[in-house]
């Protein structure tokens, strides 16, 4: 049983307990996770869901003995499997060997300077009986296989930056499972993986989750995916469970839904009403601004990393003040195209061209890159405040640039308090806002997000967005949207450019490209897309 309750169904032998669990900034203030109890039982699946900030990932966090930097607990006990992974004795015999951890950022679990083979042997070595090399080479090639990998010498040999997303996510799975744990904690798995991928991600997770008396706590932003899998699940609020039940028993909807569109409700800690600001609807595709001409160009692009070739000969032309969607596989050249887009990346041939007329002076660069990455984006030393402060100091007074500073957090529907903190004590969808509200300070002419949202969940993703959409109508700021998302695609974007090894396979407008495909891979995209992408609105506003 989860929530607030203390009975468990009949028989549940629980592998993990969490009893009146909080956790708060070292330096005061209010709590991120408030008398958290929940029981995760052998053999089942526990499925956490809620608004990015809610706490979930904090939450998963604590089965580990992991706090993030900046927060400390205040009460409460975690115990897995008996033991406390707090203690440092105990946390030594769980991790990795009772209890294992799989992420959306797989950058953040493998070593980029180890070959994937030595990765998975020395997880071998310290949570398995075996030492001998062919015992210890003989289970990393089991390991591959079971995550539906090649096993032979050269992919063993191979870089994490030498393997595609999808493999890379898979890789790291192996790695999770390589001390046969019986409790995995996955946050939010699949979320930077293409539509084609994450279904595959989706079956395989579910293969290793079935049968046998493996138990998971899963944190999602897909209730389907949750439905489908877990036997109960939680609903975190504001760092309180505020609901449990099973997956064919909705939980109740959180309090911050009622009354607002998708994407449309207060950010967290902000009460219904405050600090409102017009945007779009969710389904609303806006036309390029009156007046803005231009475009950005892009032909010829050839890039690539090393000897290895990536990007081969593309175009694309995105007018002034509108917003093109970049979709493909993963591993099909998208970041490589966003780099080069924003100058952080030297094309080997190709021109990329920003001509706008009649724009105002006195902008920075006017191609801004909004990477998926936050963590990596952002200083861990520095705080948000400095963060901003560092672009706005270029034309503003110290007194003008915190005012801006703090319109900017408001902007991007964080709260003004949060400019003391550091990356490490936000959430993954707090530090995605204060990326973008950063952009916004160089006041770009051209946004290009790399999968900003694919870390955060439907409301909050929607807010950004219908924020994206507003600076259009607005600012008359130009957007590519490099996405997963085929929806976000369809209700945003005027056009669609898909890449396939590099390539442009097909491009045009996203009422063609996403409702009658041409490609192969865009039909593929669409197959495993499940039927969430909706129909493409008819009408642009």
């Amino acid at each position: 049983m989860t929530g607030n309750a203390t009975a468990r169904p009949a028989g549940a032998d629980p592998l993990a307990e969490i009893s009146g669990l909080s956790l708060g900034p070292v330096q005061g203030g209010p709590p991120v996770l408030h008398d958290a109890r929940l029981t995760v039982p052998r053999g089942q699946v526990l499925g956490v869901v809620g608004r990015s900030g809610s706490g979930k990932s904090s939450l998963a966090y604590s089965l580990l003995g992991h706090v993030r930097p900046g927060l400390e607990v205040r009460s409460g006990t975690v115990r897995v499997a008996g033991l406390d992974p707090f203690d440092r004795a105990d946390a030594r015999r769980l991790r990795g060997r009772v209890v294992s951890f799989l992420g959306q950022d797989p950058a953040s679990t493998l070593n980029p300077a180890l070959r994937i083979g030595t990765q998975i042997g020395e997880a071998v070595r310290l949570r398995s009986p075996a030492r001998r090399a062919h015992e210890v080479r003989a289970q990393v090639e089991e390991l591959l296989l079971s995550v539906r990998l090649p096993a032979d010498r050269a992919f063993r040999r191979r870089l994490p930056s030498q393997v595609s997303g999808g493999q890379a996510q898979r890789v790291a799975l192996a790695l999770a499972l390589a001390g046969t744990p019986a409790l995995l904690v996955l946050d939010e798995p699949t979320s930077g993986l293409d539509t084609v991928l994450a279904d595959r991600m989706r079956g395989l997770l579910a293969e290793v989750l079935s049968g046998g008396d493996r138990a998971a706590l899963l944190v999602s932003h897909d209730p389907a995916w949750i439905a489908s899998v877990a036997h109960e699940v939680v609903r975190l609020e504001g760092g309180r469970i505020t609901g449990a039940g099973t997956p064919d028993a909705p939980v109740p909807a959180p309090r911050w839904s009622a009354g607002f569109p998708a994407g449309g409700g207060p950010g967290p800690g902000r009460a219904p009403g405050a600090g409102s600001r017009e945007a779009p609807g969710a389904g609303s595709r806006e036309a390029p601004s009156a007046g803005s001409g231009g475009a950005l160009s892009v032909r010829g692009l050839h890039a690539a990393h090393g000897r290895v070739s990536v990007l081969h000969g593309v175009s694309l032309t995105v007018p002034a003040g509108s917003c093109t969607a970049v979709v493909g596989p993963s591993g099909s050249g998208k970041t490589t195209l966003a780099r080069c887009l924003a100058g952080l990346h030297r094309p080997a041939r190709g021109t990329v061209e920003w001509r706008e007329d009649g724009a105002e002076g006195g902008h920075g660069a006017p191609v801004q890159l909004v990477a998926q990455d936050a963590r990596g984006a952002l200083n861990p030393r520095e705080s948000v405040r400095a963060a901003l402060m560092r672009p706005l100091g270029r034309r503003h007074s110290a007194a003008d640039a915190a005012r801006e500073a703090a319109r900017l957090l408001d902007l991007v529907s964080l709260d003004a308090d949060l400019l003391a903190r550091r990356p490490g004590e936000l959430s993954g969808g707090q530090r995605q806002r204060v990326a973008l509200a950063r952009t916004l300070a160089a006041q770009p002419r051209v946004l290009v997000c790399d999968e900003i949202t694919s870390a955060l969940d439907r409301e909050t993703a929607s807010g950004i967005l219908a924020l994206l959409g507003s600076l259009r109508r607005t600012l008359g700021v130009t957007v590519v949207m490099v996405t997963h998302d085929l929806t976000a695609a369809a209700h945003h974007a005027e056009r669609a450019v898909v890449l396939d090894a590099g390539r442009v396979a097909e491009a045009g407008p996203v009422d063609r490209v996403l409702t009658a495909p041409e490609h192969p891979v865009t039909r593929a995209l669409l197959t495993h897309a499940d039927g969430v992408v909706l129909a493409v609105p008819d009408q642009r506003r």
